[in-house]
């Protein structure tokens, strides 16, 4: 189920959640719109059908044994309005504000076997909008180019983030291009740009940015027809006792930030992370050379990546060509940050967009090694912002008498609830259990490993 938000009235949510909807419908994927907005329901005006039946039809009786729908075979499927436009698509009017129903339980007990699922949530940043919220899968941020509007998304992604839901990504409604502004979000990619238009249902360039939306969506995977595979399918970051905590590792193309003093050993970590799979191993500050004896000297399981150095004025540059090159389900290890985070801001941020969107188009992961020093690089923070998990490599006051008395902090993990708790880096066999995960993988990693 996609939320599709934004906190500013008048951006265009309802008719971006109707375009999507019937979008996914016209490439072959049954689709429902839910309306949301019990106070000021839409869906239904804009949609072309009658106000009822509503989502108030649906029960959330617990003797059910049908998720889509209660006992007596009120389901969603019956209740949604075929689209005028597109038959393959359902519209479903919001419940009356005197309706009494649960709405978060509602949505909640929907299967997405009833088709991908849409639900056009109320503006505003009230508990309205908690609701729909917190059942979906992701969110759809809605925005225009206006000040207010990009202000107003900013808040809907602050409020998903806070209550753990995924942001998938922002739609620029009745806009030509990408405002500069929106360019500058590097955490939140930009999903399509949809032109103003007359009759947007229907206008021909806009129902084709519809369908470059839900194409982007599904290359993605973020739909509910390929949300199973994507968090069933995550990949190892090769460090066992963070991946226990992330459910197995993190989903393809998320980014890793690794935050350490120089004497942690954090270095330790980078080398497991090339272990799983094939990895370009970006070094910044060491020679090629020096990086491959560490990889040959360390006591823990590595794999055999491809060592490429970035110095000098063009660091940026050259560590954006090695990235293009990234093969589909590899591994972006970059050791260390520091001096790429020296370069002028609006290059970083470039950089660091430009990276997050090859790791999403190959379905890879990238661990970024953050050392802490007495002062920090001067766009750290722009790093931190950007990554979707950050771990922190600290002293163990707990653990003092394991080898090296480290232990994990989980500081930030945007699509995960996951515990702070600190996790013992050597207390729980984590080099047996290591090698256990990745021994499947290292007959298959040389072939996996980028162009030399």
């Amino acid at each position: 189920m996609i939320a599709i938000a934004g906190a500013k009235g008048g951006c265009g949510k309802t008719v971006t959640t109707l375009g999507l909807t019937e979008a996914f419908a016209r490439e072959g994927t049954p689709a429902i719109a839910i309306d949301a907005d019990r106070q000021l329901p839409n869906v239904h005006v804009a949609g072309g059908v009658d106000r009822e039946p509503t989502l108030a039809m649906i029960s959330t009786d617990t003797g059910s044994s049908d998720r889509t729908g209660d006992a007596d075979g009120v389901d969603l499927r019956s209740i949604a309005q075929v689209s005028p436009r597109t038959t393959s698509a359902g519209i479903v009017p919001a419940p009356a504000p005197t309706d009494s129903l649960d709405l978060e339980s509602v949505l909640g007990s929907l299967e997405s076997e009833t088709g991908q699922l849409l639900v056009d949530c109320p503006s505003g940043a009230g508990p309205d909008v908690v609701e729909p919220l917190s059942a979906a899968d992701g969110v759809v941020v809605v925005t225009t180019d206006g000040d207010r509007s990009l202000k107003a998304a900013k808040t809907t992604v602050a409020m998903a983030r806070r209550l753990g839901v995924r942001v998938l990504g922002v739609v620029v409604n009745r806009c030509s291009s990408v405002p500069p502004a929106i360019e500058s979000w590097v955490d939140v990619p930009v999903l399509g740009v949809v032109p103003e238009a007359k009759s947007p249902l229907t206008d021909e360039a806009t129902t084709s940015a519809y369908a470059d939306v839900v194409e982007t969506l599904r290359t993605r995977h973020v739909t509910d027809q390929t949300a199973v595979a994507y968090d069933d399918d995550r990949l190892s970051t090769g460090i066992v006792p963070l991946d226990r905590h992330l459910g197995g590792g993190l989903a393809p193309g998320s980014v890793l930030a690794v935050t350490a003093e120089p004497a942690s050993q954090s270095e330790h970590l980078v080398y497991e992370a090339t272990a799983p799979r094939g990895t370009l191993y970006l070094t910044t500050d060491r020679s090629a050379d020096n990086v491959r004896r560490a990889l040959e000297t360390t006591t823990v399981d590595t794999g055999t990546p491809t060592i490429r150095r970035v110095t000098g004025d063009d660091r940026l540059e050259d560590a954006t060509a090695f990235i293009e090159k990234l093969p589909t389900g590899a591994t972006l290890v970059v050791d260390v940050m520091g001096p790429l985070e020296r370069h002028d801001r609006e290059a970083y941020v470039s950089f660091l967009n430009d990276l997050k969107d090859r790791l999403v188009e190959t379905e890879s992961i990238a661990l970024l090694h953050c050392l802490e020093g007495a002062v920090s690089p001067e766009h750290r923070t722009a790093t931190i912002h950007a990554a979707d998990a950050v771990v922190a490599v600290e002293s163990a006051p707990s653990v003092r008498e394991s080898a090296s008395g480290r232990e994990l902090t989980i500081r930030k993990c945007r699509h995960e609830r996951v515990s702070s708790a600190p996790i013992d880096l050597e207390g729980t066999d984590a080099r047996a259990n290591l090698h256990e995960s990745t021994s499947a993988s290292t007959t298959t990693r040389d072939a996996e490993t980028p162009d030399q």
